[in-house]
């Protein structure tokens, strides 16, 4: 190896490394270069009416939350509030537990709505990150009283953070049911006011907030009297799916709920820190799409996101699959525990009549008549008449083709039809055609455009009038004018 390649590789070392050597004001610089950067953001949306700057200063907070400390949010409270004696500085100093000192304590700077929402909307994350439940409560709610205050669209983004929060802490408080009230009264006001953004993060946080209680009735009460705004960001939309379709699974309606969980998983970030969603929102379409009588695909349990917290799905997937009724009720005593953290411990009882209906059409498929006594023996059913009302009913379902002879106690399986003589292709390319159209009108909408662009475009549409008429008057008075010479030269 020539001392070339050494020397660059020494220095692609040095350069991997150096981030990792940055001492702690280092990084206090550089956090508080990205605040300041931030408040430029702001500013800009507050002057030019825009809210994607202000949406562009919280891309950032992810970011910024890791290296947050008590020193650092002084020191961006003192140049920000440029007194103590601010209401909000006030508040941040008692909960960080550091004294802001300034050269004149007697004049408070006069802040921007949009600066303020997010200095304390950086207290409450730093908060959130120490631990300190108490007073990450109490600030939120005084944060939302000040929140409230203002009525400013270049502050609905913000404002749309502010309340997860708000829900977040309550829910960690356990006091979350107390608050119901006040997102709905909030929910009404965004409504109003037309905070598209507000709106959906309220009714999502409604939403989980029923849900904890098992309050599916009234769920679905805020679903149906409610509109969703199709303005709504992706993470927040993909969350209201999500919660809508447990509500549709709850209420037996399989078809809708496993649409909601389609569109969820579409919607939701691909990133590492939004794979705890991904997952819990794979869960629960699983179950439903074993709930309609459907097999998850082989390749979604072997995604690495997936692989190992579908580990207890893949065994009941297998049990249902073959219709192996011992199996899958060792497979729900395994798993258990696991099923009921994941919230599908209740769904998933209702899979043994499925796991039923699938052994009896393995055995219609397998034997053109089997006596109702064997059906029992491999199904564990208690009695044959269970057996019969069980093949009842799937005949009725249309799980299976055959017909039961009461008085002989046997069921004989019909001949298999041609599926291009039923409806079942055209149903599938009518879903598909169905899709392709919304993802059509969803990229429409997602289109961004200038604001205030046509009047520009009239006003130039203006421009060549004149000009038109101009250019016309013109070419009449040197009509004139020639005439004039023909008649002088008479």
């Amino acid at each position: 190896m020539s001392a070339e390649t050494k020397d660059e590789q020494m220095m692609d070392v040095d350069a991997k490394a150096s981030p990792v050597e940055r001492s702690a004001e280092e990084k206090a610089t550089i956090i508080l270069s990205d605040i300041k950067q931030n408040f430029g953001f702001l500013e800009r949306a507050a002057q030019s009416f825009e809210p994607r700057f202000a949406v562009r200063a919280l891309r950032g907070l992810g970011g910024l939350r890791r290296g947050l400390t008590a020193d650092i949010l002084a020191s961006v409270v003192e140049e920000t509030y440029g007194a103590p004696s601010h209401k909000s500085a006030a508040m941040i100093s008692e909960v960080i537990e550091r004294v802001v000192s300034t050269t004149d304590a007697d004049k408070a700077a006069a802040v921007l709505p949009e600066v303020d929402i997010y200095v304390l909307l950086l207290v409450q994350v730093f908060l959130l990150d120490q631990g300190a439940a108490k007073a990450f409560v109490g600030f939120t709610d005084a944060v939302v009283d000040i929140l409230r205050a203002y009525n400013r669209r270049t502050l609905d983004s913000l404002a749309a953070k502010v309340w997860f929060y708000y829900e977040h802490a309550h829910e960690l408080d356990g006091t979350f049911v107390a608050i119901r009230p006040k997102l709905l009264a909030a929910l009404r006001t965004a409504t109003l006011r037309h905070d598209a953004e507000t709106q959906a993060m309220l009714t999502t946080l409604l939403l989980r907030n029923y849900l904890k209680t098992q309050s599916v009735s009234q769920a679905n009460q805020l679903v149906l009297k409610t509109t969703f705004p199709t303005t709504a960001t992706n993470s927040v939309t993909a969350r209201y799916l999500y919660y809508v379709g447990r509500i549709k699974v709850i209420q037996l309606d399989y078809t809708a709920a496993n649409e909601n969980l389609i569109g969820a998983i579409r919607k939701a970030p691909q990133t590492t820190h939004a794979a705890g969603f991904v997952q819990a929102a794979n869960k629960l379409k699983i179950i439903i799409e074993l709930l309609m009588g459907d097999i998850p695909e082989r390749s979604l349990f072997r995604e690495p996101v997936l692989e190992k917290a579908l580990t207890p799905y893949v065994d009941l997937v297998k049990a249902v699959r073959v219709g192996d009724v011992p199996q899958f009720s060792e497979t729900i005593a395994k798993y258990a525990a696991a099923f009921k953290k994941d919230e599908t411990y209740m769904l998933i009882l209702r899979l043994r009549q499925n796991v039923i209906k699938t052994g009896i059409r393995m055995m219609s498929l397998s034997y053109s008549k089997i006596s109702l006594r064997d059906m029992c023996i491999r199904l564990h059913l208690d009695s044959e008449e269970s057996a019969e009302y069980i093949v009842a009913k799937a005949i009725r379902d249309d799980v299976i083709e055959a017909t039961v002879d009461h008085e002989k106690g046997f069921m004989q399986s019909k001949e298999i039809l041609d599926v291009y003589s039923t409806p079942e292709p055209s149903v599938a390319f009518h879903d598909r055609i169905k899709f392709c159209l919304s993802l059509h009108e969803e990229s429409v909408k997602a289109m961004r455009y200038p604001m205030n662009q046509h009047r520009v475009e009239l006003k130039n549409v203006e421009e060549a009038r004149e000009r038109e008429k101009e250019l016309a008057s013109e070419i009449q008075e040197g009509d004139m004018e020639d005439d004039d010479g023909d008649f002088d030269g008479l």
